[in-house]
């Protein structure tokens, strides 16, 4: 039976950094405070000029090199955003174009922050399929450029960043075991940015009142993703047919430590085997676990054989978890 693996992955993260200190110089709150809220120290933040292909082209670079393989190796992009540079063309055609991956089908995706999981698992369908052997997913965001730097709520979040991986084809009796998606519109609203809508009231609710910027109902999707991140992994692990004990890492999304916390106590997980770096980043939406991949990989975390979650909830509202041997 074909599997589908991860075989490579990268990063990209800016340079300029919002740290707390910054924080409390534009918006009422304290280092203290946003420590304790949200567990993030620093937010990584792109230049003007630079957008969301720019980081998804160096992130594909460094995955490729990583997996061993050629961008002409590459059959397939996903690119998971919820910040593209254009409406048309898709941003994964943009780094089609970038690394010269010319033999690649490429198109968008948009599940916020369970935007990496969901490329993984359309990834895992197509491979298994046998329709392609070499796909580059990646997630990539530029939240920066719709944050509402007057809302203290959300400003203190998000940060920029990019994270991708090479999934290959391969027969091992494992690679990626297990995956869920879902989603509840009916709370979709508890998370917006508007396009083309002007509905009023979406617009008054802002801190700034301008319709390009995110609102987030804080409470609300706090509790729905402690929830629904705890149920979504407990539900790939048993589809492995796996217990927790034999877990050897769980990678969550980085949205806010006290979600993290929340979601590993139900689970009553070992938070030693949890990677968290919210603090160094923030909530980079879907390049949080692509980047916190590199990291643990990078750090010994991760280790040939490693029974692996990956976690998320983000907008729309939308989750996903896979389990995979690395």
């Amino acid at each position: 039976m074909i599997r589908a693996r991860i075989a490579g992955v990268g990063h990209c993260v800016p340079e300029k950094v919002y740290d707390n200190a910054y924080m409390e110089s534009i918006v009422e709150t304290s280092d203290e405070w946003i420590m304790q809220r949200t567990g993030v120290k620093e937010r990584h933040i792109s230049e003007d000029g630079v957008y969301t292909t720019d980081l998804a082209t160096e992130a594909a670079k460094e995955a490729i090199a990583d997996a061993g393989v050629t961008a002409e190796d590459i059959d397939l992009i996903i690119l998971a955003t919820v910040t593209p540079d254009y409406f048309t063309p898709a941003g994964a055609c943009v780094v089609q174009k970038n690394i010269g991956a010319h033999n690649a089908a490429a198109f968008d995706i948009n599940a916020a922050c369970s935007g990496f999981v969901t490329a993984l698992t359309i990834a895992k369908q197509f491979i298994e399929a046998g329709t392609y052997k070499n796909i580059l997913i990646i997630g990539a965001d530029v939240l920066s450029k719709a944050t509402d730097y007057k809302d203290r709520g959300t400003c203190i979040l998000f940060g920029d960043a990019a994270g991708a991986a090479v999934v290959t084809a391969t027969e091992s009796e494992k690679g990626i075991m297990s995956a869920t998606l879902g989603a509840n519109g009916e709370d979709g609203h508890n998370i917006t940015c508007l396009a083309y809508r002007n509905d009023e009231d979406e617009v008054e609710k802002r801190v700034s009142h301008r319709k390009d910027t995110m609102w987030m109902a804080g409470s609300a999707v706090m509790k729905f993703a402690v929830k629904i991140m705890a149920e979504a992994a407990d539900k790939v692990v048993s589809d492995a047919g796996i217990s927790w004990d034999d877990v050897n890492l769980l990678v969550p999304h980085q949205a806010n430590i006290r979600i993290v916390d929340g979601a590993v106590k139900r689970l009553k997980f070992d938070r030693d085997k949890v990677f968290v770096n919210i603090e160094k980043y923030g909530n980079t939406s879907g390049a949080c676990i692509p980047v916190a991949l590199c990291e643990a990989k990078r750090d010994g975390r991760l280790k040939k054989g490693d029974n692996v979650v990956l976690v998320a909830m983000g907008g729309g509202l939308t989750w996903g978890a896979a389990v995979l041997e690395w």
